[in-house]
């Protein structure tokens, strides 16, 4: 039986960072994660300062069989638990840039955001997401699909090694000589393997960039031809199509807020405007934009700063998906779902990959999606327990619509889809290789709370 009491007092005994237990002031802010659906309690928050004290919190809850969870940025479903230990990376906030090299050694207490703002003083940038605020810790180990995806790849793509602690409390340096099979599995396979408490990356120099949001309204001609144009754009585009009701912005027309429009995020990341321009022209052409902000910037301001990110908790219904295209069939099926839900916010979210993510093999890493071309999401936010089933049956539906012959799903945008689920992010024979790895490096399956991957 696992033993609670002698973990918490075991970390508080060796911990020189902290170790917070449930009644401490500051027990409730740390155990409170960006997903407003999440209310668990944790027995301990444990907040290592250093690789060695991980390895102490990955022991203790080895030795004792409690239940571990693994926090970075906040953002997972799985990185708080009920009666168990969490351990938090926030205090791992170490960044050496070698500028010459074009590397950067990062540990895991970093958001995407900070480290972007640091790099980005150099004109450097290694690309993660869409959100400044995500731990980098997660969106590396489930891929990292970003701005820059199509001209440099996948968050993974840039990862050139990592240090980790395995379930037997060592802690490894892997990279492609070093450990190479759970180098692998770490670029795609989530936090199963380990701890990871330090990543490499290989910057570019990425100083500006053209970027921004460009607002147009939403027909499914409209939505056909942004997609069209985004697959069509050269490799230095990466673009997102949010179709969504017009958002109560200031600077959106007031008799617009509240009809569907497409809100594109664009980003060129190359340093020829002119270029950028006749990039970005054919997405101005399509209609008279509503709002055009798209500009020349440094590329750390693709992150806007996040007032009140920390007491924001939104609940939201999510499915992901990937399809083979978006044309107008399924541009009017968009709008349809879109209009007939009163959720008071709902979406589509449409992702190009292609360029440089396609590039790669497909075994090369444990992400296996390479060739998929679009990447969906369909989400409806709810305001309480009865609405929740509502809109988690409309995205399903949703979802369930607009499949077609792929059947995958990226892991980081997974949610609580059971096994099933799981088997889609890592499919065929992924799942395979990934199990075997997990069955070397953690065979009793102490990294279980995540998208789990169990041993071989």
């Amino acid at each position: 039986m696992p033993s609670t009491s002698l973990a918490v007092e075991r970390l508080r005994a060796e911990l020189k960072g902290e170790a917070t237990p449930p009644g401490d002031p500051e027990s409730d802010r740390a155990r409170t994660v960006s997903p407003g659906t999440i209310d668990r309690r944790p027995a301990v928050i444990a907040r290592p300062r250093d690789a060695a004290e991980v390895s102490r919190v990955v022991l203790t809850a080895r030795d004792t069989g409690v239940p571990l969870a693994v926090r970075g940025g906040g953002h997972g479903i799985h990185c708080v638990c009920d009666d168990g230990i969490v351990l938090d990376l926030a205090a791992l906030r170490g960044l050496d840039i070698d500028v010459a090299g074009r590397t950067a050694w990062a540990e895991a207490g970093l958001t995407a955001g900070e480290y972007t703002a640091a790099v980005g003083e150099h004109g450097l940038a290694t690309g993660f997401g869409d959100t400044g605020s995500v731990g980098i810790g997660g969106i590396t180990l489930g891929g990292g699909v970003g701005y820059l995806a199509r001209k440099h790849g996948l968050t993974i793509d840039a990862l050139l090694a990592a240090e980790i602690v395995t379930a037997d409390g060592e802690l490894l340096r892997v990279d492609e000589r070093s450990h190479p099979d759970l180098f692998w599995a770490i670029r795609g396979g989530g936090g199963n393997f380990g701890v990871v408490t330090r990543f490499q990356y290989r910057l570019e120099p990425v100083g500006a960039v053209v970027g921004g949001m460009l607002m147009l309204p939403a027909t499914p001609e409209l939505i056909a031809g942004f997609v069209a144009a985004a697959d069509a754009a050269p490799d230095e585009l990466s673009t997102i199509a949010n179709v969504m009701p017009a958002p109560p912005m200031p600077f959106v027309p007031e008799e617009l807020q509240g009809q569907l429009i497409i809100m594109g995020l664009l980003c060129y990341a190359g340093d020829d405007t002119e270029a950028a321009e006749r990039a970005i022209a054919p997405f101005r052409a399509l209609a008279t934009p509503i709002v055009d902000m798209v500009r020349p910037i440094r590329y750390p301001e693709m992150y806007p700063p996040e007032e009140g990110e920390e007491e924001y908790h939104p609940t939201v219904a999510g499915r992901s998906l990937f399809v083979d295209t978006v044309g107008i069939e399924q541009a009017e099926t968009i709008i349809e779902r879109l209009r007939t839900s009163d959720a008071p916010m709902r979406v589509a979210q449409l992702r190009v990959l292609g360029g440089a993510v396609a590039r790669v093999p497909a075994d090369e890493t444990a992400f296996a999606h390479r060739a998929s071309r679009i990447m969906v999401n369909v989400a409806a936010f709810f305001t309480s327990p009865e609405d929740q089933a509502v809109r988690e049956a409309w995205v399903d539906e949703f979802a369930g619509a607009l499949r077609q012959s792929d059947q995958g799903i990226y892991v980081n945008f997974l949610g609580d889809e059971g096994e099933a689920g799981v088997r889609a992010a890592f499919p065929g024979a992924t799942w395979d290789r990934l199990a075997a790895v997990k069955r070397r490096y953690d065979p009793t399956n102490l990294f279980r709370l995540n998208q789990n991957i169990p041993p071989a």
